[in-house]
């Protein structure tokens, strides 16, 4: 098995036919950022083009994402027909094929079910509501579909409105990331720009499946292996497309049936990348190949650094992670002789209460060997939602710097409010103790996002009043929905009738043209925003005038650092490279210029005997919570509601393929869940989010606030049904 190849190219063609070639066709060619993962494609240079001017640069999520988008309306009466309760009891998949959402719905307490209400009454219902709450009282959350300038908005209003209790979807994927970068180099995204990635020679994916999640960074790797570099997979699972891959837009890999990917794979345990990591640099040390010019010259914290290293066991390494001395050694020489080497790293890093301590290990083993704050070589988080990082740039966070809110301050001249921001596990935990009495959500599906969803059933059913700003209908519209709800549809980026901005995981800001719809009832999210605003709070500022994207532009490009750009590129047209965070050059973003090492303690993972460690993972048919199709073509499975194990766990524990098991955590359980065979470590689990988030805890990352959805203890039990 395989990944790519014709399969991706049936199932894309599949999501064509089903709103028409020509329209998918179009839209996809169209000058407007790709919807999917934040790699980053489209804009002015063409839809399918990325900001090297490379064509076809295009997957199946693009097409997945363009299918939902380009559905029709749903059909009239729908909300008569079907109450809550009944649209709760289908599966997610067939609750977002019902089509577009065309008219604003409300319900109100006890309603059974939804009713379409014109735009003046939704909104008025949302303008009531806000002025007769107060601000600390309400939290405000946004996905990464949305553009810069709507997120830009939301949390203008929330801030002028008077509370920072806002936050985006980055907390519960990249926050780590950010937290250890800036703890690291100053900065929290990638050091690394794209065509760095043309001369690079050794490329670490690290608890990253972009065979699935991030397709088109299988090109990047593809082109590593012919070049005669390696790729070093770090992954619990062994993933088949990170193992072979028949790249679309390569025709010598589709022909030959597929390339290979990975040169080195490490099964590390769940857990065990802290470790593995130390381990490499133990041996990277040992062997003399470290930088120690480098080191001497354009960092701080070595001495300790190295010590922590020094006085670190392999039995300690091999016993934590689950790797051998031996692997870990050939891992280190392969490093060594590496000139140009960058990591990257997703979920499996930043998934665990220990995650930003994950990171940070991953940049100390840059360091080490100069291979940060150079060209072709660094440091590469990679993002999911297309513009999640710029939703971050430009404020959706709880969070801001001193100097951002003076700027804001002096070009709005409204005083902002100095209170702490809630992020989003404290705002859930806030709705759980009757502390919240209204949420604003701007795109996303954050029941389905949250980890223990007994908790956050209760939590988010506390809320008197929810505002949903969404495109098609998510599991977050019938569940949890007990008090008072209202629904605004909206235009996809690709709809909006002015030009629109987006940033890529490379710090790379596109421009957007937007686009016509057959839809005849939905609203920009400027627009809306801007609207609920000026009723609300139009006294401190004219909120009207911001309805205008240029307007904002200007706005984000006086207070955003590095947006300077944005405030010109309606006259320039120039798509730009975000200033001061490429690191091409040994200076840094710290206090004083040089890289922080930062000791890392290997984590206790010790637990009672019997009980396995479960990652949740996502499948190759969904992106984050929304999902596509129940196959999981990859790894070759029909169902969802499954657990992957070991071979020898299943022999063990007297299963055998296609049992029933139940799964119990300390929160929560999964009845009746189909036991597959899958190439793990022993004592090692996978189950798919978000339909096992019942079983994760609401414990986060000290540090960054993220919850552990890739390290869960659990127990395995065969039910009384039997085999499935």
């Amino acid at each position: 098995m395989k990944g790519g190849g014709l399969k991706a190219i049936m199932h894309s063609l599949k999501s064509s036919g089903k709103v028409g070639y020509a329209n998918m066709f179009e839209t996809i060619a169209s000058k407007n950022t790709c919807k999917s993962c934040a790699l980053g494609m489209g804009g002015q240079k063409g839809g399918m083009t990325d900001e090297m001017g490379n064509k076809l640069e295009v997957c199946k999520k693009s097409f997945q994402a363009q299918s939902s988008d380009l559905q029709p309306a749903i059909k009239p009466k729908l909300f008569n027909e079907l109450s809550i309760e009944d649209l709760r009891n289908n599966a997610p998949r067939k609750i977002q094929a019902l089509g577009r959402l065309n008219t604003p719905l409300v319900k109100a307490v006890g309603d059974s079910h939804y009713s379409e209400v014109g735009w003046t009454e939704a909104l008025k219902k949302i303008t009531d509501k806000f002025k007769t709450t107060s601000p600390e009282r309400s939290f405000f959350y946004a996905s990464g579909r949305s553009s810069n300038e709507a997120a830009f908005l939301f949390q203008l209003f929330a801030r002028i409105y008077g509370t920072n209790n806002i936050s985006n979807s980055a907390y519960y994927c990249h926050q780590a990331s950010g937290v250890g970068l800036k703890s690291a180099i100053g900065s929290g995204t990638a050091t690394v720009m794209l065509e760095d990635l043309d001369e690079v020679d050794l490329f670490f994916v690290i608890g990253a499946n972009p065979a699935s999640n991030h397709p088109r960074l299988m090109k990047q790797l593809l082109n590593c292996r012919k070049r005669g570099g390696k790729v070093v997979v770090v992954n619990p699972a062994k993933e088949s497309g990170l193992v072979k891959f028949a790249v679309p837009s390569n025709l010598k890999s589709m022909v030959s049936g597929g390339s290979p990917i990975a040169s080195e794979y490490v099964q590390v345990q769940i857990g065990g990348d802290i470790a593995f990591l130390k381990g490499i640099a133990k041996a990277v040390i040992e062997s003399d190949r470290h930088n120690p010019a480098f080191i001497e010259n354009h960092t701080n914290g070595s001495q300790e650094y190295f010590n922590d290293i020094k006085s670190t066991s392999w039995d300690d390494i091999v016993s934590n992670s689950g790797v051998s001395k031996q692997q870990i050694i050939q891992i280190a020489d392969i490093y060594g002789e590496a000139k140009n080497a960058v990591f990257s790293w997703t979920l499996g890093i930043t998934h665990h209460l220990h995650a930003v301590e994950n990171v940070e290990s991953i940049a100390n083993l840059a360091m080490l060997r100069g291979m940060i704050g150079r060209p072709h070589a660094g440091l590469l988080p990679l993002r999911g939602h297309s513009n999640v990082q710029g939703v971050g740039s430009v404020g959706v966070t709880h969070v801001l710097n001193k100097d951002t809110i003076k700027r804001i301050e002096d070009a709005v001249g409204v005083k902002l409010p100095s209170t702490p921001g809630l992020d989003i596990m404290s705002s859930i935990k806030a709705s759980f103790n009757d502390e919240i009495d209204l949420a604003f959500i701007l795109g996303g599906n954050l029941f389905s996002a949250n980890p223990d969803t007994g908790f956050t059933k209760k939590a988010l059913n506390k809320i008197p009043f929810k505002v949903f700003l969404s495109t098609t209908l998510n599991e977050g519209h019938f569940n949890a929905v007990d008090g008072d709800v209202v629904i605004l549809p909206v235009r996809a980026r690709d709809e909006e009738q002015q030009k629109t901005t987006q940033e890529s995981m490379f710090n790379f800001v596109r421009m957007s043209n937007g686009g016509s719809t057959n839809l005849n009832n939905i609203r920009s999210e400027v627009e809306i925003i801007a609207d609920i605003a000026n009723e609300v709070a139009g006294s401190k500022l004219d909120f009207i005038e911001l309805k205008q994207h240029e307007k904002l532009r200007e706005l984000i490009g006086k207070t955003i650092t590095g947006y300077e750009k944005l405030s010109y590129i309606d006259k320039t047209g120039e798509e730009f490279q975000i200033s001061n965070r490429t690191f091409h050059h040994p200076q840094f973003a710290t206090h004083n210029g040089r890289a922080n090492f930062r000791v890392c303690n290997i984590p206790n993972l010790k637990t009672d005997s019997g009980k396995f460690k479960m990652m949740t993972v996502r499948s190759e048919g969904q992106f984050n919570s929304v999902i596509y199709e129940e196959e999981d073509i990859y790894r070759e499975q029909t169902s969802r509601r499954i657990v992957l194990m070991n071979k020898h766990d299943i022999e063990s524990k007297g299963l055998k393929q296609n049992d029933l098991v139940n799964i119990n955590s300390s929160v929560g359980k999964m009845e009746n869940v189909t036991v597959r065979e899958f190439d793990l470590p022993a004592g090692n689990v996978m189950t798919y989010y978000p339909e096992s988030n019942v079983l994760v805890t609401t414990d986060t990352d000290p540090r960054c606030k993220t919850p552990s959805f890739k390290l869960t203890w659990v127990s395995i039990e065969k039910t009384k049904a039997g085999t499935s």
